[in-house]
């Protein structure tokens, strides 16, 4: 971007909510059902029915209200936003407008150099979401009212990011706040979170507002970031080439790296908001905001600090075990049982996220159980094992997530710690190689590491390594003399 600019970005992010009913009535919201099975007389918006809040909703709300230091509006009231599109079949949408639940929050993002930055959230509310238009078959669209009714949370922030990258910082920051909650899944493939971005340049000093642009269909955190890169160039070359920019729609197309004029941007009186008269104002008093506050989890930031307080772990590893709550919990479990903190760190940052990565898996699904992972992490620490080993055993466990203790029983893999056993295959080992041998004695120390690998490889990998090579020095010594 020219230096001359500076962007100027706000977001607002839909999050799908984790309940097992829709908001206002009782039909279901699970992904993935056939079309038009999840629907009643509510959510499709038929004559005379009457919506029903769903208590969880408010609940959750609240939550990430508390979770990014909002004012949490003890009355807040629902209000029509009135549009016709074909998803709609109400003919409006239920949100919240002038009386949001939760205002004038706050979430920090981190950079890589150390620095922080707070980021402003405007308001937190409550909606429903709109159906689906399938353009898939021809000339013809279809209309799927699984999602109508499905209940959203808008997270609104301040226009107070400079960059692309700040943007991204941030979602993934809400992300995390929003699954440590368990309030929302995060998954922007199948729609459960969504992003738009307001985004306008000005002259850097300038403290006066440019025209901003919308830009939606981003279903990736980097698509993203990239769609607002795309942005910020394509205004600062309308700028540069003395054109006026105009406040619009824009779609990001992902395979042509570029964005598209959906439609001219709609004003909020536009929508003609008024308040649902179907709909009881929201009442959160002091005694059920304290409740919906005893059950906040230990948040992601809190987490990393403990890590690194009570388990003397660096930064680097504390951020990547928290960066979800399933992770963090599975290295606690694994805590269960050793307290050996760095080396169960090392081998979740290392053989877990590696099989979680090659196979396209989260924690839950890994095959390991974390109390399993610790026993073996016990056995090399109590000597029974070499490291070596445990590298063996671990595939094992992959497979049969069998206690690492049987395996070791099993395979007669137990470490042999027996000097003399040892000292016998160490002489074998040093007779049958007399010119690596003399090598190492006028000088070549690096031939000690063939050596004790023809040793191991003699033990069939079970010899204790520290035992391995202190004899191997002694009886090398000896032959120097």
């Amino acid at each position: 971007m020219d230096t001359k600019y500076e962007a100027v970005i706000g977001l607002e992010v839909h999050a799908q909510l984790s309940t097992d009913t829709k908001i206002f009535c009782g039909c279901s919201t699970k992904f993935g059902a056939p079309p038009n099975t999840n629907v009643c007389p509510v959510c499709l918006g038929h004559p005379g029915v009457l919506p029903v809040l769903n208590k969880k909703v408010v609940e959750y709300t609240v939550l990430m209200g508390l979770a990014t230091d909002c004012t949490i509006k003890e009355r807040s009231i629902f209000a029509r936003k009135n549009y016709f599109y074909p998803d709609l079949p109400k003919g409006y949408q239920t949100s919240q407008y002038e009386e949001p639940i939760c205002e004038h929050g706050k979430v920090t993002i981190e950079f890589k150099d150390g620095s922080k930055k707070e980021i402003g959230v405007t308001r937190i509310h409550m909606e429903e979401d709109a159906g689906k238009s399938i353009h898939d078959y021809g000339d013809t669209t279809l209309i799927d009212a699984n999602r109508c009714g499905t209940p959203l949370m808008e997270i609104v922030s301040e226009p107070d990011m400079r960059s692309a990258e700040e943007a991204y910082l941030y979602l993934t920051k809400l992300k995390q706040i929003l699954t440590y909650l368990e309030i929302c899944d995060g998954n922007m493939e199948e729609g459960s979170l969504r992003c738009d971005a307001n985004v306008s340049i000005r002259l850097k000093g300038e403290t006066k507002l440019g025209t901003k642009a919308e830009v939606k269909n981003m279903n990736s955190f980097r698509n993203v970031e990239r769609a607002i890169t795309r942005e910020i160039e394509r205004q600062t070359e309308l700028l540069e080439d003395g054109k006026q920019i105009i406040q619009q729609t824009l779609l990001w197309n992902s395979d042509l790296n570029d964005v598209f004029p959906m439609r001219s941007k709609e004003e909020a009186h536009d929508y003609r908001y008024f308040p649902d008269p179907d709909l009881m104002p929201v009442v959160v008093d002091v005694q059920w905001k304290n409740k919906i506050a005893g059950s906040l989890p230990e948040l992601p930031v809190a987490r990393r600090d403990r890590f690194i307080a009570d388990y003397n772990l660096p930064l680097y590893d504390a951020e990547v075990l928290t960066s979800s709550k399933e992770l963090a919990d599975y290295y606690e479990k694994i805590l269960s049982v050793t307290n050996d903190y760095k080396s169960a760190s090392n081998w979740v940052m290392t053989e877990v996220l590696k099989v979680m990565n090659d196979e396209k898996i989260s924690i839950t699904d890994f095959p390991v159980a974390p109390e399993n992972l610790g026993k073996l992490i016990k056995l090399i620490n109590d000597k029974t094992i070499s490291g070596k080993i445990a590298k063996d055993i671990f595939p094992e466990m992959l497979k049969t997530n069998k206690d690492p203790d049987e395996i070791v029983k099993e395979k007669n893999l137990v470490q042999i710690s027996d000097t003399s056993e040892i000292e016998s295959a160490v002489e074998k080992i040093i007779a049958a190689n007399q010119k690596d041998v003399h090598e190492y004695l006028s000088g070549k120390e690096k031939v000690l590491g063939f050596l004790v690998g023809q040793i191991m490889k003699e033990t069939k990998g079970k010899a204790n390594p520290q035992i391995v090579n202190e004899l191997l020095k002694k009886k090398l010594s000896e032959q120097k003399n």
